[in-house]
């Protein structure tokens, strides 16, 4: 019994310093190994390392992509003077695990804070350099994009890389709201004043358009007309001459027919002729010629 007990002591003892001295690495972590908390390891890979039991130890730092969001939107002031509360995210990660280390003690929260602290130093100058308009709609990608590259060159001497920087949403503060509303509703009046007063314009001009392309259709028609009428009148003309050269007293006949017909068209008609007017020859003698 002595014998064994002698056995499992060794034994416990050898599997305790061999616990103390085995760590395991993750892949998504990065291993720092410290010695009397001086550096003198850094373990990037993944896998099964070995250290000094009890005078080394191991503290482990996450290279996953970090987020950093604003607890409550922060308040800055536009080139008009004019409020506005943003809300935005930071995504981030470590990349230099060492400077990280002697920049924040390895203290993911005193990194964040320096992250905010550079992104509001960057919202408030390019804020200040834009009217309510852009910040909200016009100009946003391009903030976004400025204050990603400001930001990333200032933590980059920390040991963070900061991948992305977004604007979620920019409000007005109630106070604010109101006038820029009515100023937005007088702006839209405006054009749409503007764009009736054109169409009415334009209106107009097409009308005027309209107008002078009927009366020059009706002038030509009835120019055409006229002409037609001219033509047809020469043409009966001709055709009354031609009758009348053939036979005179038949031609003396039918448009004397014709004055009558259209002399007593009515029964109310009432003419006065000597009797013995030219105009009823052919009333007292077929051949014209009677008394």
């Amino acid at each position: 019994m002595r014998m064994l007990g002698n056995l499992i002591v060794p034994v416990i003892l050898a599997l305790v310093l061999m616990s103390l001295s085995i760590y395991t690495v993750d892949q998504r972590q990065i291993a720092m190994v410290f010695q009397l908390g001086e550096v003198v390891g850094i373990d990037r890979q993944p896998g099964l390392y070995f250290k000094l039991p009890l005078a080394q130890n191991v503290r482990y730092f996450d290279t996953r992509i970090l987020t950093m969001d604003a607890a409550e939107p922060e308040r800055f002031i536009t080139s008009e003077k004019k409020n506005v509360l943003v809300d935005y995210f930071v995504k981030w990660r470590i990349v230099d695990v060492k400077t990280f280390y002697v920049s924040f003690a390895g203290d993911e929260k005193r990194a964040m804070n320096r992250l905010a602290q550079t992104v509001n130093d960057g919202m408030r100058a390019e804020f200040g350099k834009r009217m309510v308009h852009d910040v909200v709609s016009g100009e946003r990608d391009d903030i976004m994009k400025q204050l990603h590259e400001k930001t990333d060159v200032d933590a980059r001497r920390f040991g963070v890389q900061v991948l992305d920087v977004r604007i979620k949403r920019v409000e007005l503060p109630s106070e604010v709201s109101e006038s820029v509303y009515r100023r937005m509703e007088a702006e839209r009046k405006r054009v749409a004043n503007e764009l009736r007063s054109t169409g009415a314009a334009e209106a107009e001009q097409i009308r005027a358009d309209a107008d002078k392309q009927r009366e020059v259709i009706v002038a030509e028609a009835y120019r055409g007309a006229q002409t037609i009428k001219g033509e047809g009148d020469a043409k009966a003309a001709g055709v009354y001459a031609a009758a009348y050269g053939k036979n005179r007293e038949f031609y003396a006949f039918y448009r004397s027919m014709q004055s009558y017909k259209a002399s007593f068209g009515d029964r109310r008609d009432v003419m006065v002729l000597q009797p013995n007017s030219d105009f009823f020859r052919y009333m007292k003698s077929p051949r014209g010629g009677g008394k």
